[in-house]
């Protein structure tokens, strides 16, 4: 693992916590974007080299609907960049980890994301993120 990419808040409102992370950071959300398969709607902040993602829900079976449900807003997720998805998922199934999906999915920011469940990581839920190159 690289570095830490971004940390999830799950919110109940991207417009409303939007604008309250705005003036506490001092910075604009940059990008907005909608993660279908996740029925998310994402809002990113940059806040010198860290990065904070909020995470609204699009439906009511939204895994971020069910979170707020039982836990209320915060923070959802811990994020860390990786160069190899697929050898960082093979080496944490081979140290026990139980990842949250066979194969990475895409994921917001251009990103190939998969999570490693919070009961193996202390009730953390981490994501890993690497990023795919653009194309034309």
């Amino acid at each position: 693992m690289e570095k830490i990419e971004h940390i999830g808040i799950a919110v109940n409102s991207i417009q409303s916590a939007g604008s309250i992370y705005e003036k506490l950071l001092n910075t604009t959300v940059y990008k907005t974007e909608k993660v279908a398969s996740e029925n998310v709607l994402t809002a990113f902040l940059q806040c010198g080299p860290n990065k904070i993602e909020l995470l609204e829900a699009t439906s009511d079976d939204s895994p971020i609907a069910k979170f707020i449900a039982k836990k209320g807003e915060g923070i959802h997720h811990i994020a860390f960049q990786v160069n190899d998805i697929h050898a960082e998922m093979q080496r944490l199934k081979n140290e026990g980890f139980v990842l949250l999906s066979e194969k990475p999915k895409m994921g917001a920011d251009n990103k190939l994301v998969c999570f490693v469940h919070p009961k193996g990581t202390n009730g953390v839920l981490v994501e890993l993120c690497e990023s795919v190159e653009e194309t034309n």
